[in-house]
């Protein structure tokens, strides 16, 4: 237990300083959204479409990234991820047409498949009872796209966008190495176990279909994965589509909408350790009940329109903080309904459930602008699915 103690807080720093990073490689083309509209012709939908397309991989390749977790330790998976997004990375930023930036852009969300490497790595390092105040803590990791919306923007002003890309490529090789050779797996952590006298390879695919499967099998599985495509899914269609928006029905400047965003995000990141942290005293249950209410309410006041600045700001960073308050919630809840052994493939499930839940999003609300000139159709359709969950929520687990 000393061990474990030991390094709980170092592990758990840089497993988040890697999320953050990475999800700063995945957030890479939202704040550019505005340049990339105008440089190429894109009509609103095209431009939705392009700020979304990164979520896919990142949402479905977290479902194999989990369950690889389970087997080969966050360690070495943190590292890999961090590797191999390097190439997408460097040409999306040499991409000078819409088919490449599509293209490379599906795969740079590898770098967003880092979240299901991190719950799982993190889980295994803290007793039950702290795992939802470590699990929110790992999460603000998500404000890796804050940083992305305030400084790529003025990267690419000083740097041009493909040196901004370089610089990113080299941040991401740099953390790689330094959570190859400064983290370490848990001691409480063991891999996964594959079939005696099986070949390498094929008992690590036998071993992660088994694991999804498994994770499939289990009804809070499917649970989680709802009420997390609801509250990450918000947060990750606003973070990436916001620039976007703001430019569109105010009129801010990239930058402008950048640091705008980054303020979203940051409100967001600040809410989801405080999630966590709250569910390990009162409950998760009862931080979703008030994350959901809040984002209803939410809605309801941007499809109002509110004037920029004081108005639709608050608004903003109140929908990020109720959003932020839920993504704490959920996995609070995970960790208290599933065993330890499956968190890494549960997460998986639950993370890509997430990730699609932000990929939707972005698409309507391009199709919304492009009809009615107005975003108010897709803030009433958030209203109401986040008046489901809620609905849900009381229904399933009011007793817990």
């Amino acid at each position: 237990m000393s061990e474990l103690r030991k390094g709980q807080v170092p592990n758990l720093a840089l497993a988040t300083a890697a999320f953050a990073v990475t999800f700063w490689a995945w957030n890479l083309i939202g704040p550019l959204s505005g340049s990339y509209s105008g440089q190429l012709g894109l009509s609103p939908t095209q431009t939705s479409l392009l700020v979304a397309i990164p979520v896919v991989v990142g949402a479905l390749g977290r479902i194999p990234v989990g369950v690889l977790t389970d087997r080969l330790g966050g360690r070495r998976m943190f590292a890999v991820i961090c590797f191999v997004s390097i190439v997408p990375v460097l040409l999306v930023g040499w991409s000078g047409s819409y088919g490449w930036l599509l293209f490379w852009g599906f795969l740079l969300g590898i770098a967003g498949t880092s979240f299901a490497v991190g719950i799982p790595f993190v889980n295994a390092w803290y007793e039950p009872a702290r795992r939802g105040f470590a699990t929110g803590v790992f999460g603000a990791g998500m404000g890796g796209t804050a940083l992305s919306s305030f400084f790529t923007p003025r990267l690419v002003e000083e740097f041009g966008r493909a040196g901004a890309h370089v610089l990113m490529a080299a941040v991401l090789a740099l953390m790689g190495v330094i959570m190859l050779g400064g983290s370490r797996d848990s001691p409480a952590w063991s891999p996964a176990g594959s079939p005696a006298g099986s070949p390498a390879g094929s008992a690590a695919g036998a071993s992660a279909l088994r694991g999804i499967r498994e994770a499939a099998r289990i009804k809070a599985t499917w649970q989680c994965a709802f009420l997390y495509a609801v509250t990450f899914g918000g947060f990750v269609a606003f973070s990436t589509y916001l620039p976007t928006l703001l430019q569109n029905v105010y009129r801010f400047a990239q930058t402008d909408a950048g640091l705008r965003t980054a303020g979203f995000s940051i409100a967001a990141v600040l809410a989801r350790p405080l999630g966590g942290a709250i569910s390990d005293r009162i409950g998760p249950v009862r931080v979703l009940f008030g994350s959901l209410g809040g984002i209803v309410v939410m809605a309801l006041v941007l499809a109002l329109r509110p004037p920029p600045e004081v108005p639709a700001g608050v608004s903003f960073v109140l929908m990020a903080f109720f959003l932020g308050l839920g993504t704490g919630g959920v996995f609070a809840l995970v960790a208290r309904l599933v065993e330890a052994s499956r968190v890494g493939a549960v997460t998986g499930l639950v993370g890509a459930a997430g990730g699609l839940g932000g990929y939707f999003p972005p698409l309507v609300m391009g199709v919304v602008f492009t009809v009615t000139g107005a975003y108010t159709v897709g803030y009433l359709l958030l209203a109401v699915t986040a008046l489901a969950a809620l609905t849900y929520t009381y229904r399933a687990f009011r007793t817990l």
